[in-house]
C-alpha cells in the first residue's frame, strides 16, 4: 500500500524541513500552538514557492469552538476564495452547529467560494474536513454529510484526544467510508506508533507536525514580560523537525 504523509506546519522553516524529510503535502497554518489558524497569503505564496508540494491551508478565524457567527463565516468565505486564489491547494475547515452537528448549511458558501475560485484558476481544489468532526456529537453522521458535500479527506483522531486512542473509531471509520472520502489520521501520530496505527485502523493517510522546541535567537532576553499565553516562553520557537518526519517516511515506506 503507498501511504500518504500530511505533515502540518505553520513556517516556511517548518515546511522546508517536512519537504527535505519526505512528506507528501502540507497542511499550513498560523500559530500552530492553539491549534492552528488561518495563515496569510504572503506564509500561503512563499510556501508554494519554495518547496512546490501541494499545500492544503487551514481556515480557522479564531482558535476555540467551531460554531461561528455571521461575521465569521462570511470571513471564512472571503478568505477561501483568497488562499486559493494565493496558490492554496486545498482548504481545511469546520463549522459545528450549537448541538454538535455539522453544520452544512454554513459549510456550502465556503466551500463554493473555494470551488469558484480554482475553477477560475483552472485547477482542481482539494476539501478537507478538519478535527471539528472530532468534538461533533456524531461522527457517522458528519461521515455522510461530508461525503454529501463532495469533501475529499476527513482529519481525526477518532474522537479522541489522540489516534491511538481513537484507533477502534477510526477503523470503523475507513470501513463506513468505503473510499468515498479519505480518512487523514491525525494527533498523537509519531514513527514510533505508525506501524500499529496503519494496522489498527486501515488508513492509509497520516497527519503530523513532527515539532521540536527550538531556542531564540535572541542573545539580549528581557525576561518576565510574557506577550501571548501563560506558561510558553518567548524564547522557545517550535518548528518542524526534518529527522521526524524521515523517519516517518521511512517507516511508512517499509511498512
Amino acid at each position: 500500500m503507498a501511504y500518504i504523509l500530511e505533515v502540518c506546519v505553520d513556517s516556511t522553516a517548518s515546511a522546508l524541513a517536512a519537504k527535505e524529510g519526505g512528506a507528501d503535502r502540507l497542511e499550513l497554518c498560523a500559530d500552530l500552538i492553539v491549534g492552528g489558524t488561518t495563515p496569510s497569503l504572503a506564509l500561503v505564496r512563499q510556501v508554494k514557492e519554495t518547496t512546490g508540494l501541494p499545500v492544503r491551508t487551514l481556515l480557522r478565524p479564531r482558535f476555540g469552538d467551531f460554531c461561528y457567527d455571521r461575521w465569521e463565516l462570511a470571513q471564512m468565505a472571503a478568505s477561501a476564495a483568497e488562499l486559493v486564489a494565493a496558490g492554496a491547494d486545498g482548504i481545511v475547515t469546520g463549522v459545528l452547529t450549537p448541538d454538535g452537528a455539522l453544520d452544512v448549511e454554513a459549510l456550502r458558501p465556503i466551500y463554493d467560494a473555494a470551488n469558484e475560485a480554482a475553477a477560475k484558476a483552472n485547477r482542481p481544489v482539494a476539501l478537507t474536513l478538519h478535527r471539528a468532526f472530532d468534538v461533533c456529537r456524531d461522527p457517522f453522521a458528519a461521515l455522510e454529510a461530508a461525503c454529501g458535500l463532495g469533501l475529499s479527506t476527513i482529519l481525526t483522531s477518532g474522537q479522541a484526544a489522540s489516534a491511538p486512542q481513537g484507533a477502534p473509531l477510526l477503523r470503523q471509520l475507513v470501513e463506513r467510508a468505503a473510499g468515498r472520502i479519505e480518512i487523514l489520521v491525525g494527533a498523537g501520530v509519531s514513527p514510533a506508533n505508525l506501524p500499529a496505527l496503519t494496522r489498527e485502523t486501515g488508513a492509509s493517510a497520516f497527519h503530523l507536525s513532527g515539532k521540536q522546541v527550538l531556542d531564540s535567537r535572541m542573545t539580549f532576553r528581557r525576561e518576565g514580560v510574557p506577550m501571548g499565553l501563560p506558561g510558553f516562553s518567548e524564547f522557545e520557537l517550535w518548528q518542524t523537525s526534518e529527522d521526524t518526519i524521515r523517519n516517518a517516511r521511512t517507516v511508512l515506506d517499509t511498512l
